[in-house]
Formats: C-alpha cells, sequence, structure tokens
C-alpha cells in the first residue's frame, strides 16, 4: 500500500483575516483528516519517535487508535503519559523532538505527531482523568511551588500515585507560562483552563495569589509553620525574570520587555481593553528585538493590537533564527518584516519618548557556546530603524526569590537553583525542574522534568530512609 507523501494540511485562518483577530491560527483536523494522516504512521516496532519524546507518550499506539477511529482510546493512551496533551499538541516543538525521530520522515514528511495529539486532545469532553487511591492513609503530602508545565505535570504524576497535592501559585490564575507568556492566538485560555480543570478533579489543591517567599518560606512549609506540613516540595516557578540590554535610553517610554508586554495582554486582558481595564500602548512602528517564539509572540500580538508596522530585529541570520519555523512561517504571511544581521546599540528618543533604534550591522564568525555562529559588529556600520514602540525579547532568568529565603537551597551562578537529573535539590525533601534549573526552555522539556521529578519523589515519599544521595 502506498504511503500519501506529504501531511494531510492543517486548516488554518487566512492572513488577512487572522492578523486583526486573537482567535486561534490553525483551526485543527476534522476526524476525516486525522485518520488519513494517521494512516500514514508506519508502526515501526522500535518507535524512535518515543525516544524523542521527553514524556514518554506511546505515539504509535495512540496514532493506530486514531487510525482506526478510536479517539476515546487515543485520548486514554496519550494522558497515560501527557496530561496536558491540548497544550503540547499546540505549542511543543514536534519538528526539533518525536517528528524528527519518524522513520517516514527518512523520506517523506513526518507523521504529524504534534497535530495529531492535539485532534485527540481536544475531543475529550466526558474525558475523567484516572487518579490514584487516596483512600486511608497517603504516602506523602506534597507541596508544588508554581503551576507552569514542569509544576502541572509533576502534581498530576504525584496525584495519580497516591499523594496529596497542593499547588501555590504566585498568579489569580494558573497555567504559569502557559497562561501569562502564549498570545490566545497560538494556545486558547480555554485550552489551559480545561487541563487545569482536569487536575482539579483529580483532587489536586490548586491555590492562587499565593507567593513562596513571602506570604510564608519554604521551610516553613516543610516544618508545619504555615497551616501545614508538607513532607515534600517540588520548586516550579519558571524563569520570569526579563533580561535587558542595558543600552543609552533604554529608560525610555515605549520600551517594555516582552515578559512585561505579553503579561498584559494575555493574562491581564489589556487586548479586550476597555472591558478589562488594562491599558497597552501600541504605536505605529514597532521593533521587536530578538528571534524566538517569544520575539514571534510579541511581533504578532502587537500587530493584532493596531501596528501599522511591525519589525523583529535579529542580531544573526534567517539560519539561526530559534523560533520555530512554522511561527516565523505565520509572521511573514501576516507581514511581520525582518531585519537580520542587525543589532541595537542605543534607543533614540525626544522628550522621554522612543524614537527609534541605532543598529550595527553584524557578521557570523565562529561558531559560540552555543554551536551557532558567534555574531560580531562590523565597524563603521549604522543602520536606523524607527519604532515608536521597542519589546525587548532576549530571553528571561529564574527569578531568585525562592533562594533567597531558603538557606541551603544551592544556585548556579547565573542564578538557576542546582538539581540533579530526576530533580533533587542540595535541600534535602526539595525537588526542582523546568526552566528554574535549565533557564528558559521548551514546554514539553520543563514538563519531562516534572515527570522525572515526580517519579523519584514518589520512590522518596515510601521509602525516605534509604532514598537520597547524600544518606
Amino acid at each position: 500500500m502506498s504511503v500519501r507523501r506529504e501531511q494531510v494540511p492543517m486548516p488554518a485562518q487566512e492572513p488577512q483575516e487572522r492578523s486583526n483577530n486573537f482567535e486561534e491560527v490553525p483551526l485543527g483536523y476534522s476526524s476525516e483528516e486525522a485518520i488519513a494522516e494517521a494512516s500514514r504512521c508506519l508502526n515501526c516496532p522500535d518507535a524512535p519517535c518515543v525516544d524523542g519524546c521527553p514524556v514518554e507518550v506511546d505515539i504509535p499506539g495512540f496514532i493506530e487508535s486514531v487510525a482506526a477511529g478510536n479517539f476515546d482510546k487515543a485520548l486514554r493512551k496519550v494522558k497515560d503519559s501527557n496530561n496536558l496533551p491540548g497544550i503540547c499538541g499546540r505549542v511543543c516543538p514536534q519538528e526539533e523532538q518525536c517528528q524528527r525521530e519518524c522513520r517516514l520522515g527518512e523520506n517523506f514528511e513526518p507523521v504529524a505527531i504534534g497535530r495529531l495529539e492535539r485532534f485527540v486532545a481536544d475531543r475529550s469532553d466526558g474525558f475523567s482523568p484516572t487518579v490514584g487511591d487516596l483512600e486511608g492513609d497517603s504516602p506523602g503530602r506534597v507541596a508544588v511551588v508554581g503551576s507552569g508545565p514542569s509544576g502541572l505535570t509533576a502534581a498530576a504524576d504525584l496525584r495519580n500515585a497516591g499523594h496529596k497535592v497542593t499547588v501555590f501559585e504566585q498568579f489569580h490564575r494558573a497555567g504559569g507560562v502557559l497562561t501569562y507568556g502564549i498570545p490566545e492566538f497560538r494556545l486558547p485560555n480555554a485550552i489551559v483552563k480545561k487541563e487545569v480543570r482536569d487536575l482539579r478533579e483529580m483532587g489536586v489543591d490548586l491555590q492562587t495569589n499565593v507567593v513562596v517567599g513571602r506570604l510564608f518560606t519554604l521551610d516553613e512549609l516543610l516544618e508545619g509553620g504555615w497551616k501545614k506540613r508538607y513532607d515534600a516540595a517540588f520548586l516550579a516557578t519558571g524563569a520570569g525574570l526579563p533580561r535587558l540590554l542595558g543600552l543609552p535610553g533604554e529608560s525610555l517610554n515605549g520600551i517594555y520587555s516582552a515578559n512585561e508586554f505579553l503579561t498584559r495582554v494575555n493574562l491581564m486582558g489589556a487586548f479586550k481593553f476597555p472591558r478589562y481595564d488594562t491599558p497597552v500602548k501600541v504605536g505605529e512602528r514597532v521593533a521587536v528585538i530578538g528571534g524566538g517564539n517569544v520575539a514571534m509572540d510579541s511581533a504578532r500580538t502587537a500587530l493584532r493590537l493596531g501596528a501599522k508596522e511591525v519589525t523583529v530585529v535579529y542580531r544573526r541570520s534567517e539560519g539561526e533564527l530559534p523560533a520555530r519555523g512554522e511561527e516565523v512561517e505565520h509572521a511573514r504571511e501576516e507581514g511581520i518584516r525582518f531585519r537580520l544581521l542587525l543589532s541595537p546599540r542605543e534607543f533614540v528618543g525626544e522628550d522621554g519618548w522612543l524614537e527609534g533604534l541605532n543598529c550595527v550591522e553584524m557578521e557570523l564568525g565562529e561558531p559560540d557556546e552555543s554551536g551557532r555562529p558567534r555574531p560580531t559588529p562590523l565597524e563603521d556600520s549604522s543602520q536606523w530603524v524607527p519604532a515608536d514602540t521597542a519589546i525587548i525579547a532576549c530571553g528571561t532568568s529564574p527569578h531568585p526569590l525562592l533562594a533567597r529565603t531558603t538557606p541551603g537551597l544551592e544556585t548556579t551562578d547565573w542564578g538557576a537553583i542546582s538539581a540533579t537529573e530526576e530533580g533533587r535539590t542540595s535541600k534535602r525533601g526539595v525537588w526542582a525542574g523546568g526552566d528554574i534549573v535549565t533557564g528558559a526552555a521548551t514546554v514539553i522539556e520543563a514538563m519531562g522534568a516534572g515527570k522525572r521529578a515526580a517519579r523519584d519523589m514518589d520512590g522518596w515519599l515510601r521509602d525516605r530512609e534509604r532514598y537520597w544521595r547524600d544518606d
């Protein structure tokens, strides 16, 4: 039987239409399209695609069920390993992970695993998550600090193992970066809310508006100095501290960090102003500095908020753009301009307001520690980028609050919490995972860290006398 060479195309809003709204851009497969795409799978006995999945989803198993039209069974197979399939199916870089390992991709386009995962997740109305038995004595009580992808994954796995779990979230809504960092047109809030609701239905206690390290310390949670005593803690507060550039003029009005800009829009509803009383100023000409997914999200958001011209300024070339190819393609289709091999050296303004960026041209040299060609400035070069709004999307760092308020918790030179592969920190009974350990990474990598930590924590909670590296 011949196999279709290309993936079944994903229906999507037209660029001219979607650039004026915040509705989701890809529209999702129909049942017929999903079955057709799933039927391309070769069902390889050694399943190399699973090796590329940080949360170890049974990819051939769920795809086989989709091909057979058994969508409920497919969802069960996904949910056995991944409690956030609607999220992963939308924002995970499958092309760099499971789809990269797909054998079909050696000659044809790989199976669209992410699109199929989204399809089964979106058909999950009425799905009842399975939970561990909490009758009688629980093996342990666990505090999870942070409700981003790593924290939610650890909480679900620990709850499934039968532990009592409380998640503490500093914002008024759960989801972490999934809620404050990713725009509605790429990850609808309704999807995050639904998967958080599934977690609550499993019996996870989720407390919002709670800042651990301010309202109480981590030690107070572990020692019973705040309401309840917890046996163990998992730290998953992410990397939400923006990195600025330290350039002249950076304090001018009209300059945002991408973190502030996206949080105002996504979490605080600025895109629905005045129904939500959170204004955000976007001028006619917007410059976004950076080339990752956050930069693409910022640029496409600014366009939807009324900017007439949006330019992405990136210091390397097209081939080094770290954003997903799909996001770059969508940005270009919507009219976002790219000025590559260019780096700002000064923000220029008048009367306190930004007017543009003085930039220097760059050339690529030998690879740096990231493996990408190192950009170096060309002497005596200068280019002007007019802008009355600039958004700096050049990375983030872990927030230092937990480390500063927790004696004995070791950190790296750049402020991340030091942890082993399974997430154990220098403090007995405390694990950490996700961006607070690695720095900014992908959603699925953070979920993998939460899953590894939960597995290790479960073992320790059941046998604490022997299950620790320093014992």
